[in-house]
């Protein structure tokens, strides 16, 4: 593992149900201090990848049946998904999953206590918190399940801060959010990557926000890593623009010869 990585995925495969191939041999690495996206469409295998860094595939009949997934130089699959988490290693799910009977600060503080975090530790750590979501401090004695969808993802993104990660895995946060909000979200992020030096591993199907947000992406269509690279490099391609941006090149107009 090169000393400057963070997280190194190699030659990964993973099936479902001992039958259903999900990935075939993705590779990826994510530099210390670095942002990286991984992009493709819904059911590409994005979602997989990022159970396999944490650990969660058993828990969904998945299995890794060739590779391997290093966090940090450890490999993930002889750690429990809760060990990853006091390890540094925290994802945040996709479907902004919160305790709905629970108030946005009591969610908030859960975060703390899995990693066994002091009282003091916890005050602290919710001040910063909401420093970065101040929406979250007005909402602080709210309800999580009375909250809007931005304010849940919030949380969700919140509480996985109180663990002091040093990774943070996200799976698509920007599902189902009004596109302001989405911005926010990933402004926030971009600012506790540059200020914290927090490495960020995210799967995006909104590939151009998260071009826009991180350093490197890794593209992954039917299980299968199809092209890497610097996110702005990426963002300039014709061909990035057309398949995963949606957008069409503009057409070289040649006016016809007068006759």
């Amino acid at each position: 593992m090169s000393g400057n990585s963070i997280l190194e995925v190699t030659d990964l495969a993973v099936i479902y149900n001992h039958a259903i191939g999900a990935l075939h041999g993705v590779s990826f690495s994510l530099e210390r201090g670095k942002v990286l996206a991984l992009l493709g469409a819904n059911g590409a295998g994005k979602s997989t990848a990022l159970k396999a860094v944490s650990n969660l595939l058993p828990a969904e009949r998945g299995q890794v049946t060739a590779g391997r997934v290093l966090f940090d130089g450890l490999d993930v699959s002889r750690s429990s998904p809760s060990e990853l988490v006091r390890a540094g290693l925290v994802q945040v799910l996709e479907g902004r999953h919160c305790f709905r009977s629970l108030t946005v600060e009591e969610n908030l503080i859960s975060g703390g206590l899995g990693r066994g975090s002091s009282r003091a530790e916890i005050a602290g750590d919710l001040e910063e918190v909401y420093a970065h979501f101040p929406r979250l401090k007005q909402k602080r004695g709210t309800l999580s399940g009375l909250t809007s969808g931005g304010e849940q993802q919030m949380t969700a993104i919140g509480r996985a801060l109180m663990s002091r990660p040093r990774l943070l895995v996200l799976d698509e946060p920007s599902m189902g959010l009004a596109p302001l909000v989405v911005q926010d979200i990933f402004r926030t992020l971009r600012r506790l990557n540059r200020e914290n030096g927090l490495s960020i591993l995210v799967a995006e199907q909104n590939s151009a926000t998260a071009l826009a947000y991180t350093d490197q992406a890794t593209v992954i269509e039917n299980g299968i890593d199809v092209l890497s690279g610097d996110a702005a490099d990426l963002r300039r391609r014709d061909d990035v623009k057309a398949f995963y941006l949606g957008q069409r090149p503009t057409p070289v107009v040649v006016n016809p010869p007068i006759h």
